[in-house]
């Protein structure tokens, strides 16, 4: 989603109020900075660990005042179990491949993501993007981030995600998948991926972007527990039903 900037404290901007894309009804806010010169990484680093989210070669933050339904929340690895579900989706995928590629934009990758807003996000932003702003979404970054390409035993492309690598973590930037594959539970997939690859390079964590209590699209995150999510006063457990609580009052 598009904001503009209305002010500017230090090197943070406050974005002006716009309909919530999630929640019905409600107004989102962002704090906004740039990553930029040799900092950028361990920024990077910093402010995701304190809740901020990477698009493009920015981080930002929600700031809606009289809401807080948006939770940064990571999965602890080490100590996460796949559940029965989640043991089928790896099963029913066992013919798909994951290959970490450089952030290179293919008009292969392209496709595929426009057939996946078509069919999943119809009318949203990012449904009306050409192949120059999906370029951007993934060759704009000033991380360590790669495109996790995942295909069928034919090679053909079903999947992909875009991941940054974190001194402490791998974090799901964004991901989408073959609309005709959505039997296979791919986004599921790709997370249970992440998993097994953060374990691999011994991180702790995978971030999951915001959980956002009474929102569908988002309702997915609580499922790879166990989770945490970021508080004024540092990483928490999560408690679904009493976030939900605090959240309704």
């Amino acid at each position: 989603m598009k904001h503009s900037i209305t002010q500017r404290p230090t090197s943070f901007f406050i974005t002006a109020p716009l309909p919530c894309p999630y929640l019905d009804g409600r107004v989102e806010r962002r704090m906004v900075t740039e990553l930029s010169g040799v900092d950028s990484i361990s920024l990077h680093d910093t402010l995701s660990r304190v809740g901020f989210r990477r698009s493009h070669s920015l981080v930002y933050a929600p700031i809606c005042h009289g809401c807080s339904a948006c939770l940064a929340v990571r999965t602890i690895v080490a100590d996460f179990k796949p559940s029965s579900s989640q043991r089928r989706v790896l099963k029913l995928n066992d013919n798909v491949f994951a290959e970490e590629k450089p952030t290179k934009a293919t008009n292969e990758q392209y496709e595929l993501f426009s057939r996946y807003q078509d069919s999943r996000h119809t009318g949203g932003d990012m449904a009306t993007m050409d192949f120059y702003d999906y370029q951007a979404l993934v060759e704009e970054t000033p991380v360590d981030t790669s495109m996790i390409e995942f295909r069928n035993e034919d090679g053909v492309l079903v999947g992909g995600c875009l991941v940054d690598i974190m001194v402490d973590g791998l974090s799901a930037v964004y991901s989408f998948f073959d609309p005709k594959y959505h039997k296979n539970s791919l986004g599921t997939y790709m997370i249970l991926w992440l998993m097994e690859r953060s374990g691999q390079l011994n991180l702790p964590y995978v971030y999951l972007g915001y959980w956002i209590g009474g929102s569908q699209k988002m309702a997915y995150k609580d499922k790879f527990q166990p989770l945490e999510y970021f508080a004024a006063d540092g990483w928490h457990k999560f408690d679904k039903k009493a976030l939900l609580a605090a959240d309704s009052r």
